[in-house]
């Protein structure tokens, strides 16, 4: 494993920062970035295992298919980039199914979560460069490593591309374009459109989704010394139309004021903080986002509940 590289990742001032001017509007709100310290990155990992959370499980079901079928067009010694890494389990299919891959970029903002991750991983490809990248990919971004003498494949698992609103999904995929070069680039979208089946997952997951959230405010009173009462709030999943999405929320309880940064934080009972978003891509509305980011949409894999996609994308 080559030197962990940092200091591309949001620091404590820019986090503050923008955590008061979330929680400054008519609609409170907390920056998504803020769920994914070790604590949070943890928690998500064990909601991928809940049995209400379905897009773990079905994305993994299809991905061994999908990367024997897309490993012969991006051929021997690739260099792979994959955005959001997390635990990097599902890159154990892509690394496998590959020719001789010959490097792992492996992006995440949550360093201390990311390094251990690449350390477990590192010892069962040791003909694989692992480069482990603390960094906020929601952002302009460029890699340590020149990508123009390498095939690339992008990788962008999960549902992480319904956490942007649908213009900063478009401007991500024009900025992984931009830093990827000549690539494909597969990436996972969730279709899903049952209510029901979205509360499931996204409302409760074993009683982990409240805990990921309520994590933030806890973030909050840990590293920036606010004082938050957690137990005064409760996490609500809320089904919204056009564009068809989950939004999460932390709902107060009762009235109260908190202090965040020297500011003064006001609360009426039933006041919200949005925390979250995941948009729902129906298959033809995810590529027609793709191409207006300059993508080409080659090819595209659907399980048979039409439930979770994979799409590649050419550059």
């Amino acid at each position: 494993m080559t030197d962990f590289v940092t200091g591309l990742a949001p620091d404590e001032a820019e986090l503050l920062q923008a955590a008061l001017d979330g929680l400054s509007g008519v609609q409170k709100r907390l920056p998504g970035k803020l769920l994914w310290d070790e604590t949070g990155s943890d928690l998500f990992d064990r909601i991928c295992s809940s049995a209400d959370y379905y897009p773990t499980r079905t994305e993994m079901a299809l991905l061994p298919g999908v990367a024997a079928e897309i490993a012969p067009l991006i051929g021997p010694g690739a260099t792979v980039v994959e955005f959001g890494s997390g635990a990097s389990r599902k890159i154990r299919t892509l690394l496998d199914a590959l020719d001789r891959p010959a490097r792992f970029l492996a992006i995440d903002i949550s360093g201390e979560y990311l390094e251990a991750a690449i350390r477990r991983l590192a010892p069962d490809y040791p003909q694989v460069e692992m480069i482990p990248v603390c960094a906020d990919y929601s952002k302009p971004l460029r890699l340590p490593v020149d990508l123009s003498d390498s095939r690339v494949l992008g990788f962008f698992p999960g549902t992480s591309i319904g956490n942007f609103l649908p213009a900063d999904a478009e401007l991500f995929l024009e900025r992984a374009r931009a830093v990827l070069g000549p690539s494909r680039f597969l990436v996972g979208a969730d279709p899903t459109q049952d209510p029901a089946r979205l509360m499931r997952a996204y409302g409760d997951a074993d009683g982990l989704m409240p805990a990921l959230h309520r994590n933030l405010l806890a973030r909050l009173n840990r590293d920036f010394d606010a004082d938050f009462e957690i137990g005064n709030f409760r996490h609500e999943a809320r089904v919204l139309p056009d564009p068809f999405r989950v939004e999460a929320h932390l709902v107060a309880l009762a009235p109260a004021t908190y202090r965040l940064g020297g500011r003064a934080i006001h609360f009426a009972a039933g006041e919200s903080i949005h925390t979250d978003n995941s948009h729902k891509y129906a298959p033809e509305t995810f590529r027609a986002l793709a191409r207006s980011a300059g993508w080409h949409p080659e090819r595209m894999w659907l399980d048979p509940e039409g439930s979770f996609s994979l799409h590649l994308l050419g550059a």
